[in-house]
């Protein structure tokens, strides 16, 4: 394939980066604008991805996303040999605690939930499976920061000053670095209604010796609900679970 196909494809692949929460559909139209291409290279690469099953015509001459994609998440559900080894040991965590438990994996620069075994009294998430979350709020993205390597967490920091600010994390690098580093030693992170007002998270990574980041695992309930927990104890069950998902993983 040649350097201007691979342009072309990837710049193809890019409309289904243009769909997020604020905007669920879009025109040809837009998106041809949006890509800065010609209307018929525009409508050309909606035709191809419709026909691929990538997107699909909505009302008044909108496209949203297509049933492809449902498929091919089933098919990163089986294949996750996270969730594979993971389910079991959350389920088990969830018959202890009673609470939600919820599986996040790192993709690039994006935390996402993958899975949730819901507890005894479910609580209300405004984050779910496929819905990116805030990268310097709540229990799992600062425990998945937190197994960054220096250099890693300092692209991170040089990237996203103006989200850390808001988030009131330290502003300079030595702080920020610090920061994480007590995360890291403690190997957990408990947030009390840091990211919902309502909801409380107890977090632990899920690494492997060599380093390398694959998520966390997070007991997640109501701000009161926690409030008469043992938070030690709780600690314990999810770094247990956590080292559990982790061995059996090659």
């Amino acid at each position: 394939m040649t350097d201007k196909s691979m342009s072309s494809l990837s710049r193809m692949l890019s409309v289904l980066d243009l769909f997020s929460d604020h905007q669920l559909t879009w025109t040809a139209e837009g998106i041809t604008e949006a890509l800065q291409v010609s209307l018929p290279t525009g409508y050309r690469y909606v035709k191809m991805l419709v026909d691929a099953g990538l997107l699909q015509r909505a009302a008044d001459s909108h496209y949203t996303l297509g049933p492809r994609i449902i498929v091919l998440d089933h098919y990163i559900r089986m294949a996750d040999p996270v969730l594979q080894h993971g389910v079991p040991i959350m389920a088990e965590l969830v018959e202890k605690t009673g609470f939600d438990c919820v599986i996040s994996g790192l993709y690039g620069q994006q935390v996402l939930d993958t899975h949730r075994e819901f507890g005894s009294s479910p609580a209300t998430l405004s984050y779910g499976r496929g819905r990116p979350r805030p990268l310097f709020h709540g229990a799992a993205p600062k425990v998945i920061l937190s197994c960054f390597t220096p250099a890693q967490l300092r692209k991170v920091f040089d990237q996203h000053s103006d989200e850390i600010a808001k988030a009131g994390l330290p502003t300079e690098w030595s702080a920020f670095r610090k920061y994480y580093a007590n995360i890291r030693k403690a190997g957990h992170y408990f947030s009390n209604g840091e990211l919902e007002p309502n909801l409380a998270a107890l977090a632990a990574p899920l690494q492997h010796a060599n380093g390398t980041i694959l998520g966390a695992i997070s007991l997640v309930t109501t701000v009161p609900r926690m409030a008469v927990m043992d938070v030690s104890k709780l600690t314990q069950l999810v770094i247990r679970a956590a080292q559990e998902i982790i061995v059996r993983i090659p």
